[in-house]
């Protein structure tokens, strides 16, 4: 029993990349970057979308709960990550890991959930333009983030209390970047095959499923697409679409490799890079996709930062 409760007494080694200093230092700079990235760039498209009327669609709706989503998802992570990279030490209190285990997973799931909910969005503005604004309510548009939101809290308390009570056994080196439910599945000392199959029938519900239904979405798109006979009209709707079809390639296939891998495939430090692609860089891609590549949010940016020149020039 004293050795079963070794781990939540003292907590975890979470090692990171320590044993390549070199790495360790240079990682710990392009995360810090990719950080600040991520916070001034989804809080501008916050706030552009809420001070905006004319981006006061489904669209940017469900936009500004991505990049909600993608703060709070990369903020459970990447303060606790520098913080470690920055010490000898690589203490994490249980708490702190358990926190951040239910939180980010909590959030991750909620974000699968949200981008499929974005291609379903995607999929009414193409392919039903004329009774877009009524399937896109603002009731069901409501509806939807909060199935997303509350979806990723579900499976969070199922799959992160199922985790937490598997017997450790003192074992406290945790050989990943943060406290993640495959990972902390792996260093139990009991059979865990209740735990992997539970995880392979979440990861499927959650990743397959929406990866399904955003395929069939966008499959329905291109054949509207193709239809339209203006060359112009052809671009600007596969322009529209493109930005939340990278997002979605990108996310989608590092975390489905992450979960969906058998537990005893793939190198440790394959698995590090790949977790940090989707909590850390990942995250980053929204806002510099959807502002640089979408002339409604430079013009709806550039206008709110004119208005407060002028606003600030006659005070």
């Amino acid at each position: 029993m004293e050795e079963s409760n070794n781990s939540s007494e003292k907590g975890f080694l979470l090692l990171g990349f320590a044993d390549e200093p070199q790495l360790e230092r240079i990682l710990f700079v392009i995360i810090l970057l990719f950080y600040i990235l991520n916070i001034v760039g989804n809080t501008a498209i916050i706030f552009v979308s809420c001070l905006a009327t004319k981006l006061h669609t489904p669209m940017y709706f469900f936009l500004s709960n991505l990049s909600c989503v993608d703060i709070c998802f990369t903020t459970s992570v990447a303060p606790q990550l520098l913080v470690t990279m920055s010490k000898k030490e690589k203490n994490m209190s249980y708490g702190g890991c358990v926190a951040q285990l239910y939180v980010a997973m909590g959030l991750g799931s909620s974000e699968c959930i949200l981008l499929a909910v974005m291609a379903y969005d995607r999929y009414a503005a193409v392919c039903r333009p004329l009774q877009y604004t009524t399937i896109m309510h603002p009731q069901l548009c409501a509806s939807l983030a909060s199935v997303a939101w509350f979806s990723g809290l579900i499976t969070s308390l199922i799959q992160c209390s199922l985790t937490v009570q598997l017997p450790l056994c003192g074992h406290r080196k945790l050989d990943h970047i943060f406290c993640e439910v495959p990972v902390l599945i792996k260093l139990a000392c009991v059979d865990t095959t209740f735990n992997e199959v539970e995880l392979f029938v979440a990861s499927v519900i959650f990743l397959i499923v929406p990866v399904s239904l955003i395929l069939v979405s966008y499959g329905f798109i291109t054949k509207a697409v193709l239809r339209i006979k203006s060359a112009v009209g052809r671009q600007k709707a596969f322009g529209t679409c493109s930005s939340h079809l990278i997002v979605v390639i990108i996310f989608y296939g590092t975390i489905i490799f992450m979960y969906l891998q058998p537990p005893k495939s793939g190198s440790k430090k394959q698995g590090k890079f790949v977790s940090l692609f989707y909590t850390i860089v990942t995250p980053v891609l929204n806002p510099i996709i959807y502002t640089l590549r979408n002339k409604d949010v430079k013009g709806a940016l550039r206008t709110l930062v004119m208005r407060n020149v002028l606003v600030s020039e006659n005070k």
